[in-house]
């Protein structure tokens, strides 16, 4: 007989045993395994377990090293055919893959032609990186940048010493974020995770664009930054895409750094360049597609600039020029170009002046450190009529993705000067009995500046004459060149001058200069006629006491001998004998005009001693070519031209300019020479232009000094003649000789040698002015009998400012934090 049945120990587990087996018994809780009681099977299972984990680990191993290989083959044939480093052509691999939006190894496969060595599939959790190696400081910034950094690391420690580096990333804000370091504890690349705007560190520092780089040494490297309490040396590289700064590579070295080389630093650019490569935002917006349609809808006039690159594939590029890729329809092109001739031109070849101002520099630093430009202030050449002149616009710059948008608007605000410069000027379109004029044919408006309704007559309040109804307040002799005026300005688009008799409602004549030119738009047509009025009766009255006084001489030669008399007597009523009365300026003058030889011609020669509404002093000689009436009455418009103009509180070049256009004007092509000199009692500084004349003396207690030429052609030679001027100072006791050449030129020798054979001769001129230049007269060595002027001035005392001393602390409290 048989036992009872009984159940096998695995019966639980056999679902062949059946019912008839039974239900077996479930133990309340497992027991765990007890390696002493079964050694074996703990040690299989562990066994077991390192297999797994060590077949996982070649597998990725596998996988890594073919993903390697195809990698550096692919980064082999770039280096080889793009002739670029290995590093490099590493960078520009990657640049590559996010462009096209594929993993790396993908595109390497496609270069190197072998489709099969896609990487597999790599598992779930990622080895950790060997410790000290690389942390990565924002999880955004993936794996490709650690092992961009490490790379950084492994090099360049390996063959520089470097023992850390940080990558920098630029925030929003001008913020800063360690999107990665190598090499530094934890606890400090924690502390430096975020810099906030303001902060000044070595990478704050060169991606604001105080600097391109840095590098062991630079000053700007001893700010605080990251590892600064381990006493390291250290270089900073900026992080540049397209020309664009997106952060900054820094490296640290113990103690002192090594001497780098050109090579150790352009290998460290190119692994600045893989990492830039990698920081740069995937998932960034491109700009609009049609972003011209946001340019032509802008209420301002704007531009839409798009970078030129020197070479994408060095340093991020290198922004050389920009590209104007729009201008919309409200831009008007300050040379009148139409727009389609300047879209797709250079900036820097369109708008040269623009750029050398600053302006370039301004659109360089927006487009690197990507921060906007709210306002800014620039010069540049603008067309005005066939003319053109200086302008300054104001301007505003933003980035637009890779492209750049400017806006620009003339600047209309007035300078804190202008008020005053308006009253010099009304002061001295009175004094010269000027007045100008602006009229808009198309609209019927007319402007008039102060005193035209004067000079015409008219109570205040009525309205104003327009060009084309001159002729019905005109003398009937003068209509036809009035009318020749109008036609030749307002249907011939030229500029032109009339003298005519202006009638007045009270029945007077008043002999006035009308001079009008035309403002045309793009394509030529008429917009505005500008001009101005010039009361020229007593220039007129003078030319006619000339002329009287011509025939009258002219009657009878029995009158030869009342004719030096009545010359001299003319030439004394047009040139004063004595300087006005300066008092309270310190400054002592004395004048003299020689007549020629022949006192029967009115002479050319001229001299101006003025004192100015803001107290400096105006001297002036000058000598018209020719003699007789013609001479002297070029003289006459010249001396008031000057003396009108002065109170403008221009300079004196600006002064020969206007005078320049009153010779041109003047009949009989008036040319002539002078010297133009503006003298501040108070300091001693003088400002001085010539137009073809000797230069000005500065007699001091060293000696004798001529003072040095400045360019400037003769006066009605030149349309557009420009005039340079020269500074000097004259200190206490000094005398400042002015002269024609009728005091110094001969035939034998030049006019150099001449002047300084007087100046030894005569001696210092001593406390009498007036005896030193009647001595210069006796003892000049001209022999060409031609009239003479000089004018000297001599400085009493001078008026030096001490400089102010300012404490440290005052300049620290001063300094921008």
């Amino acid at each position: 007989m048989t036992g009872p049945r009984q159940p096998r120990p695995d019966a639980e587990a056999d679902p062949a045993a059946g019912p008839e087996a039974g239900p077996a018994p479930r133990p309340e809780a497992e027991p765990e395994p007890d390696p002493a009681a079964d050694p074996s099977g703990a040690t299989a299972r562990a066994l077991a377990g390192t297999v797994r984990r060590l077949q996982a680990a070649a597998a990725r191993e596998r996988s890594a090293a073919r993903t390697r290989s195809v990698v550096d083959l692919a980064t082999g044939i770039l280096a080889e055919r793009l002739d670029m480093l290995p590093t490099e052509a590493a960078a520009q691999l990657a640049r590559l893959a996010r462009e096209a939006g594929v993993p790396v190894a993908t595109l390497a496969a496609d270069i190197a032609r072998r489709p099969g060595a896609e990487p597999e599939p790599a598992p779930a959790a990622a080895p950790t990186p060997p410790s000290g190696l690389l942390v990565p400081a924002l999880e955004a910034d993936g794996p490709d940048l650690q092992q961009a950094s490490a790379a950084v690391l492994e090099q360049s420690g390996a063959a520089l010493g470097v023992h850390a580096v940080a990558v920098w990333r630029r925030l929003p804000g001008a913020a800063l974020a360690l999107a990665a370091h190598g090499g530094l504890p934890a606890a400090e690349a924690a502390a430096w995770s975020r810099v906030p705007p303001g902060v000044t560190t070595p990478a704050q520092y060169v991606v604001g664009g105080g600097a391109e780089e840095l590098w062991p040494g630079d000053p700007a490297t001893a700010a605080p930054s990251v590892g600064s309490g381990s006493g390291s040396a250290r270089a900073v590289l900026p992080l540049l895409d397209g020309g664009r700064c997106l952060g900054a590579l820094e490296l640290l070295w113990p103690g002192t750094a090594p001497e780098l080389t050109a090579a150790q630093r352009r290998q460290l650019h190119a692994l600045a360049d893989l990492c830039a490569t990698l920081l740069t935002p995937s998932g960034q917006a491109p700009p609009p597609r049609d972003v011209t349609d946001l340019v032509d809808g802008l209420l301002t006039p704007a531009l839409l600039l798009e970078p030129v690159l020197l070479d994408p594939l060095q340093h991020g590029g290198l922004v050389t020029d920009f590209t104007i890729r729009r201008a919309n329809a409200r831009f008007r092109d300050p040379l009148g170009r139409p727009r389609d001739e300047l879209e797709g031109a250079s900036f820097l070849a369109s708008y040269p002046v623009a750029a050398a101002g600053g302006l370039f520099q301004h659109l360089l630093r927006v487009h690197r450190t990507g921060t906007p430009l709210p306002g800014a202030t620039v010069q540049v050449i603008v067309r005005n009529g066939r003319s053109v002149e200086p302008a300054t616009v104001r301007l505003s710059v933003a980035p637009l993705g890779p492209l750049l948008l400017v806006e620009w608007r003339p600047d209309t605000e007035p300078s804190p000067g202008d008020d005053e410069q308006a009253a010099l000027l009304r002061q001295a379109q009175r004094l010269a009995r000027v007045a100008g004029f602006e009229e808009h044919p198309e609209h019927g408006r007319v402007r008039w500046s102060d005193g035209l309704r004067d000079l015409f007559g008219l109570p205040p309040g009525a309205p104003a004459v327009p060009l084309a109804h001159l002729a019905r307040h005109t003398h009937p002799d003068d209509e036809p060149a009035v009318r020749r005026l109008v036609d030749t300005v307002r249907h011939r688009h030229r500029a032109a001058s009339a003298v005519f008799r202006l009638a007045r409602p009270d029945g007077t004549y008043h002999y006035t200069r009308v001079i009008a030119e035309p403002v045309l738009d793009e394509e030529g047509g008429l917009l505005a006629v500008r001009g101005a009025y010039h009361d020229v009766s007593a220039q007129h009255w003078t030319e006619v006491a000339l002329g009287a006084t011509r025939e009258r001489l002219a009657d009878s030669e029995q009158e030869s001998a009342e004719r030096g008399q009545l010359t001299l007597r003319l030439q004394q009523a047009i040139l004063p004998a004595a300087p006005p009365p300066l008092g309270g300026t310190g400054l002592r003058a004395a004048v003299r005009y020689r007549p020629a030889a022949q006192r029967d011609r009115v002479g050319g020669d001229w001299y101006d001693v003025l004192l100015l509404p803001d107290k400096r002093v105006l001297l002036a000689v000058g000598d018209v070519a020719g003699h007789g009436v013609g001479a002297a009455t070029g003289m006459v418009a010249l001396r008031h031209a000057l003396r009108g103009l002065a109170v403008t509180g221009a300079g004196p070049g600006r002064l020969l300019e206007w005078a320049n256009t009153v010779a041109l004007r003047e009949p009989g092509q008036v040319t002539a020479t002078a010297v133009c000199v503006l003298l501040d009692p108070a300091t001693g500084d003088l400002r001085w232009a010539r137009a073809g004349h000797l230069p000005p003396i500065r007699l001091s207690t060293d000696g004798a000094h001529v003072l040095p030429l400045p360019h400037g052609v003769l006066l009605g030679a030149l349309d557009d003649a420009t005039y340079e001027e020269h500074t000097a100072r004259l200190d206490s006791g000094d005398v400042l000789l002015l002269y024609t050449d009728g005091l110094v030129e001969r035939r034998d020798r030049p006019v150099e040698d001449s002047v300084d054979q007087l100046i030894r001769t005569a001696g210092p001129p001593g406390p009498d002015l007036e005896h030193y230049l009647d001595r210069l007269l006796d003892l000049s060595p001209a022999d060409t009998e031609d009239d003479a002027c000089l004018i000297a001035v001599q400085v009493d005392q001078v008026y030096r400012p001490a400089r102010r001393r300012v404490g440290r602390a005052a300049l620290r409290a001063g300094r921008p934090g």
